[in-house]
């Protein structure tokens, strides 16, 4: 996937833990987890919203995209 997701270094600049900020923005700790390790497939505009609140930052400080060879459209995206 060549979206590649910044959390955990925004999290450590505002030595912020992950339980709090679940707690914060209203996400389980395992969907926060998954949306770190970048397992993530998508992401609600909501969450990207309520994650930018509580952290102070831009989506594009949480979400990198880096070119590659599977950087083409997902076939379910018509």
């Amino acid at each position: 996937m060549p979206i590649r997701v910044n959390l955990d270094r925004v999290l450590l600049q505002r030595r912020m833990s992950l339980t709090e900020l679940a707690d914060r923005v209203g996400v389980t700790i395992a969907n926060l987890s998954i949306l770190k390790t970048g397992k993530a497939r998508a992401v609600r505009f909501s969450t990207l919203a309520a994650l930018c609140r509580e952290l102070e930052c831009q989506p594009g400080d949480l979400l990198i995209y880096e070119p590659g060879p599977d950087d083409g459209l997902d076939e379910d995206m018509d």
